[in-house]
């Protein structure tokens, strides 16, 4: 049996409350889960101590059992000092989007052709003034 230590979501419609749980990675999200490990509540701000709340004794335990956590969980762990920092590569998270690209692409064609009618528009300037 796959384990994973992951948040399931409870609460209302737009106040999320969620528990991390130990559950079965074949489990629906809210679903059946073996343990409840603790809560996490995004609500509350981030320096306040009730946010995230875990046993830590037995997040070890799975993890010894060889549970995998999920990204989120994960970054609550490395936190709490349970797991060592990972290096997390985004290689998009910099590169702009398409429309800013389309946009930037314009801003440039419209830049470069000014600059080929402006010595158009100046000639036609300069006869005038020496007639």
């Amino acid at each position: 049996m796959a384990m994973k230590i992951r948040l399931a979501r409870g609460g209302s419609k737009k106040r999320p409350y969620y528990r991390v749980v130990a559950a079965d990675s074949r489990s629906p999200r809210d679903g059946r889960y073996v343990e409840k490990l603790g809560t996490y509540s995004p609500l509350l701000p981030k320096d306040s101590e009730e946010r995230v709340k875990l046993d830590m004794e037995r997040v070890q335990y799975w993890l010894g059992q060889g549970a995998t956590p999920t990204e989120r969980v994960s970054r609550f762990l490395e936190a709490a000092g349970v797991v060592e920092k990972q290096e997390r590569s985004n290689p998009k998270k910099g590169a702009p989007g398409k429309k800013a690209v389309e946009r930037a692409e314009e801003k440039a064609a419209k830049a470069a052709a000014p600059a080929k009618e402006a010595p158009a528009e100046e000639a036609p300037a300069e006869e005038e003034a020496a007639e």
